[in-house]
């Protein structure tokens, strides 16, 4: 098969959403379309009966939610699908936006009785802000849930989204009785057997032919045409170019856990979502058809098998073919390095790939030179853009709780920050490590893997900052900058890659700072040019 067609063939996106929208159920059920699994995992409210297949990590298991994306790969008619199951829950927000530079395309799941919540409205904002192409599920239509008309004003209000329905439900929560598919022209009958894996589907192109009725009722018929009518009235025809353009968005109805209107998702997302995508380096614009292999780091995991203590680099091929021990240029090390055994991914399953295409996410086995966002290439200079640190919201000093355990602690926590899980601030003053995280979940998370993984323990002790700000070293010779150093010492940091940060302990001396010492220049992600 040539590299072209092999390029066509790939799907890569991710799913986001709101914590407990059922993102990962509907991975589930993907898969389960895929014929990739047999049966599924039950995730419910923190009571897990059988986790979900993309939920592997032991925390996950035990809280019922996902805390690091996923890696999940299978075939569906002939096409390679790559999908990137991300954490919903906004303490672990840094991990999903990091995701999100390594797809061509998502998925937003929308609860039908929550409508569009905060952690919805701030993912779609970094997919706009990409021109990520957006499908809209709009889930859990068994439930009784907010009227679809109103779910879709919804979605243009608050995300600033021009949707156009490929779907609409006929009723809805104890009326539901199935779901108009506008795109295929069919009625999909709903029974509420979640143990069925496809229900009657029934091609109807005429919606004015009377046998509407006796499918559905006469009531839920005349509701329909109805709805029908004002559809039509109301949003655009759907148009594949605005789609990919991330110009307007298709949205479908369905309910993830009867496993219900999610075929029709995936045929409709195989046929329309792109292939890999052309991506920006900071030097150039690279086309996936290149025959030059790139690709970037975009995800660290440490212990993805506990058995192993192995740590994995998660790569996105941009460009070209990436093959089994060939040698590839690690551009910030400036080292040519080979990898025996490249991984691909089925949740913790991994397998040993020979070639991987443009799209594909590989795992290489890390012995410590890997940073999120590096790049390697078959020897140009060429550093992809837009995996930055942002501050973190909570800080916290942390200590070492078993003194015999110095050795793994320190090795645990130099990991755990490789994968971005936190940042670590070393202070300048007395070389104590500070942790900040994007939310408060996550020091538990870290606390217990550190046990679990590493058999090392820490406690925490309260540091009050308000923000973690990286110093512009360009003046770092001037007089204003040596003034700066010396009043500030006891807030001054250098971060896991040495650079130097300003621990502000409030909004006040933020300011203070910056209009005493203008040419000190400060920066709230850790990219800067």
């Amino acid at each position: 098969m040539s590299f072209k067609t092999q390029i066509q063939k790939r799907r890569t996106f991710g799913i986001i959403s709101h914590p407990d929208a059922g993102k990962t159920t509907l991975t589930e059920k993907l898969l389960l379309f895929g014929g990739a699994i047999q049966e599924a995992g039950a995730v419910k409210s923190n009571k897990i009966k059988k986790s979900a297949t993309s939920d592997f990590m032991e925390i996950e298991r035990q809280r019922g939610i996902s805390v690091a994306t996923s890696v999940l790969a299978f075939l569906y008619k002939d096409k390679k699908i790559n999908i990137l199951d991300t954490p919903g829950h906004k303490d672990f927000a840094e991990d999903t936006f990091r995701t999100l530079t390594a797809v061509d395309s998502v998925i937003v799941v929308i609860d039908v009785a929550k409508g569009v919540e905060e952690q919805t409205e701030k993912l779609v904002e970094v997919c706009r802000m990409r021109n990520i192409p957006i499908i809209v599920f709009i889930n859990k239509l068994d439930r009784e849930g907010k009227d679809a008309f109103d779910l879709l004003d919804e979605l243009e209000l608050k995300l600033g989204l021009s949707v156009t329905p490929l779907s609409f439900p006929i009723g809805m929560g104890y009326d539901f009785k199935g779901i108009y598919n506008i795109y295929e022209k069919n009625i999909n009958l709903f029974s509420g057997d979640n143990k069925k894996n496809i229900e009657d589907t029934i091609a109807f192109n005429d919606i004015t032919n009377p046998e509407l009725e006796t499918i559905i009722g006469s009531e839920a018929a005349k509701t329909l045409r109805d709805n029908l009518e004002l559809v039509e009235g109301v949003y655009p025809n759907f148009d594949k170019e605005k789609y990919l353009e991330g110009k307007q968005q298709p949205v479908f109805f369905g309910s993830a856990l009867n496993n219900f209107g999610v075929r029709e998702l995936l045929d409709c997302f195989i046929e329309i979502a792109p292939p890999p995508r052309a991506k920006m380096a900071e030097e150039r614009l690279v086309d996936a058809l290149e025959p030059d292999m790139t690709g970037f780091v975009f995800k660290i995991h440490a212990n993805m098998d506990p058995k192993h203590r192995d740590r994995l680099a998660f790569i996105k091929i941009v460009s070209g073919t990436f093959e089994r021990n060939r040698p590839y240029l690690h551009v910030r090390n400036g080292k040519k390095l080979k990898f025996s055994s490249p991984n691909a991914f089925f949740a913790e399953k991994k397998e040993i790939v020979d070639i991987s295409y443009p799209g594909d996410i590989v795992g290489l086995h890390d012995t410590g030179n890997f940073k999120i966002g590096d790049t390697l290439t078959e020897g140009e200079n060429l550093h992809y853009k837009g995996i930055p640190s942002f501050s973190p919201e909570h800080f916290r000093y942390i200590n070492n709780a078993d003194p015999m355990k110095a050795k793994q602690l320190n090795k645990g926590i130099d990991q755990l920050m490789d994968e971005g899980v936190a940042q670590l601030f070393t202070l300048e003053i007395n070389n104590r490590k500070v942790i900040g995280t994007v939310g408060a979940l996550q020091f538990e998370v870290i606390q217990y893997r550190l046990e679990h993984e590493y058999g090392a323990k820490c406690t925490y002790e309260n540091f009050p900052v308000h923000k973690a700000c990286w110093i512009d070293p360009k003046n770092s010779k001037s007089e204003e900058f040596k003034e700066f150093s010396r009043v500030k010492q006891k807030f001054l940091a250098k971060d896991k890659r040495g650079q130097l940060v300003f621990l502000a302990d409030s909004p006040f001396s933020l300011q203070m700072a910056q209009q005493k010492y203008p040419s000190v220049k400060l920066h709230f992600t850790s990219e800067f040019d």
